[in-house]
């Protein structure tokens, strides 16, 4: 009996599996699957919203963040050495927010630090928090821009916000972009930190 067990799990655990997913699949449901293909509970966001929510893929931590000034700052694209390998890909999409305005709403405690400076162009130390979980970047804080949080496009729940309120607007280090991709399109290209510098 003890290996049968070990198979099926504990009946509580599979039961609150279950309630878990059947929560999201109402929750999916009730939303466009173009703007929440990955659903996961609390999502916040829409064009004219004041704030949205940022999930880490296994939706662990979540934070939510606004949307308009003074809290939101700007976006934008980075094809630096530093970002290109924080994220495994050739650029990183970005998006600052002040960290007063924004709130974590589960996970704090599950983010994992990790800071260093050797490869920051600026110099600067940037520290990195990821999901303990699933090694979702959720963002980056820089000495050089106390207060700011560098967070990621691609967590946003809401994807149709990528593409209209955090579309970047400036596109910075592209002396470093790979010759196989253009610039992004209607956004301001610039070498090394830019208009982000100062």
């Amino acid at each position: 009996m003890p290996e049968l067990q070990g198979r099926v799990g504990n009946r509580h655990d599979r039961d609150r599996a279950g309630a878990a997913a059947d929560r999201l699949c109402m929750l999916a449901s009730t939303m466009s699957t173009e703007r929440f293909p990955l659903p996961s509970e609390g999502i916040k966001g829409g064009r004219d919203s004041d704030t949205a929510t940022a999930t880490c893929f296994c939706g662990s931590v979540q934070i939510l963040f606004p949307l308009k000034k003074p809290g939101y700052v700007d976006s934008f694209i980075c094809n630096c050495a530093d970002c290109r390998k924080i994220t495994a890909s050739m650029f990183a999409s970005n998006f600052i927010v002040k960290d007063s305005a924004t709130q974590h709403v589960r996970g704090r405690d599950k983010l994992t630090k990790f800071a260093q400076s050797k490869t920051i162009a600026s110099g600067n130390t940037m520290e990195n928090h990821f999901c303990s979980v699933c090694g979702t970047l959720m963002y980056r804080i820089s000495s050089g821009f106390p207060g700011m949080l560098i967070t990621r496009i691609g967590t946003v729940d809401d994807f149709d916000l990528h593409e209209t309120a955090l579309k970047p607007s400036v596109e910075v280090f592209t002396e470093n972009r790979v010759c196989w991709l253009k610039g992004a399109e209607g956004v301001k290209q610039e070498k090394g930190m830019g208009s982000l510098a100062g």
